[in-house]
């Protein structure tokens, strides 16, 4: 596991906007080639119009001119290990390999709670045909 990616993801959920769930999620990206990007929710008012850590870790890959993820990471704002929701998880899976590694992580430390494969959490992939 990359130190820099645990950094990223809690650096990240330090700066969320979420005042009405108060529930400041991170998330970070690790490239294939090795740059990582992170993430975090920004709620709103109009609760649907939010966006999750995840998604704002996948525009800024993409921002940056990425197309591959290799692993992400996940922290919310305590010790219990924030799942990503499902449409996070189907575009962490527009990015990412069937067993990409997906890190989740305790708030208070950054230790890794649990380890998923991409699959694992999302086990009938919903893929585009080339």
């Amino acid at each position: 596991m990359d130190k820099r990616l645990i950094d990223a993801a809690m650096a990240a959920r330090n700066k969320a906007y979420a005042p009405y769930s108060n529930h400041p999620v991170g998330a970070a990206i690790l490239t294939d080639d090795g740059q990582v990007f992170s993430g975090c929710n920004v709620e709103n008012a109009a609760s649907p119009l939010g966006n999750c850590a995840e998604t704002g870790a996948v525009s800024a890959m993409v921002a940056g001119g990425q197309r591959k993820i290799a692993a992400v990471a996940i922290v919310g704002p305590d010790s219990r290990a924030c799942q990503p929701c499902g449409g996070c998880r189907q575009v962490l899976a527009e990015f990412g390999e069937e067993d990409m590694p997906v890190y989740l992580l305790d708030g208070k430390t950054g230790a890794v709670l649990e380890e998923y494969k991409l699959v694992e959490l999302l086990p009938h992939i919903f893929r585009r045909k080339q």
